[in-house]
């Protein structure tokens, strides 16, 4: 494993992305939310996602010239036309566009349709927090998840995320509906190694903890069995609803022209109810309260990541020699 600088990385992604076709000022942001997932220890959907990224440029799923574009507005809450641009920059205008809304209404929401996959879900969990609001948000995918009972896949795996700011620490929850994301069962398989916990089903419905053989089977485990299930049933619902766009069941199913993704982005601004340090003593209190007694054996959501982008930075981004000099050949 190589460690490279995060500007390196950064710089070099950005010049692929230009020789594909972005205009310069896009391409610097795009690729800098790539460097940024790894950074953070997302392995999954940073630089080892970037390649399948280009595939999907190279087919025309993505449109690296399209931009977002507003097609109603009701005060705080929109729908914009994502136009088959790229996921990540989508994401990001509509996460910020939701900030904006949330400080003149107190709340923002942002639905947005026909867009593309937006990589790590969790950056604009970040992007709301670091702006000092509330952010929530998720997608619908592609069908990837058996419906509880089920063997075939019918739903999304509908990442959500939860974002709350806080001085000493951002609590941020990411999570897919799988007690596996497909890129956490293909980062382990790489590593070699077995699931800390069942993490689906083999082909003939016994649940294991062989991420190759939940791969090949696609029966990944909901979270909370049925419970998991509903929900993504129930964010498609919503997220197709809300931006006027296309459910998990009309997204075309091969990964790399996944594409029409529905998504909402929700922010909420506690300044406007009470003093900010009123909101970080509180959220303080509450992560205090779960850390108590168990120094080192718990985490609150998005501390580990604090602490390998620290590490990260000092040190380099980890980045697999065979992936590096593939990049550096493109």
């Amino acid at each position: 494993m190589l460690r490279i600088p995060f500007a390196d990385v950064a710089s070099t992604l950005s010049t692929i992305l230009v020789g594909v076709g972005f205009d310069s000022s896009r391409a610097e942001p795009c690729a800098r939310l790539f460097a940024e997932t790894t950074r953070d220890g997302i392995y999954s959907h940073g630089i080892e996602r970037f390649p399948r990224f280009l595939e999907t440029i190279r087919n025309r799923t993505v449109d690296v010239h399209a931009a977002p574009r507003r097609i109603h507005e009701l005060g705080a809450i929109e729908r914009w036309d994502g136009r088959r641009g790229p996921g990540n920059l989508n994401a990001w205008s509509s996460m910020a566009r939701a900030i904006e809304l949330g400080r003149q209404h107190g709340i923002g929401c942002v639905a947005l349709s026909n867009t593309n996959h937006w990589m790590r879900g969790g950056t604009y969990g970040w992007q709301a927090a670091d702006a000092g609001f509330i952010g929530v948000c998720w997608t619908n995918t592609l069908a990837n998840l058996p419906p509880w009972g089920a063997s075939a896949p019918a739903l999304g795996n509908n990442p959500l995320i939860i974002a709350v700011p806080r001085p000493a620490g951002h609590v941020i929850l990411d999570m897919a509906m799988s007690q596996f994301s497909y890129g956490a069962l293909e980062a382990f398989r790489r590593k070699g190694q077995l699931l800390p916990v069942d993490g689906g089903f083999d082909s003939a419905g016994n649940l294991t903890r062989d991420p190759a053989t939940i791969e090949g089977s696609q029966r990944p485990l909901p979270i909370g069995y049925w419970k998991g299930s509903g929900l993504a049933m129930m964010l498609d619902m919503v997220a197709a609803l809300l931006s006027g766009g296309l459910a998990t069941h009309q997204i075309p199913l091969e990964p790399a022209k996944e594409s029409g993704l529905s998504q909402v982005f929700l922010t909420f601004d506690l300044s406007r109810m009470q003093p900010s340090e009123e909101s970080a003593h509180a959220a303080d209190a509450i992560v205090d309260s779960v850390l108590a007694g168990n120094p080192g054996a718990v985490r609150y959501p998005g501390q580990q990541v604090l602490k390998t982008r620290a590490e990260n930075l000092a040190l380099g981004l980890p980045v697999r020699e065979e992936l590096w000099n593939e990049l550096r050949r493109v």
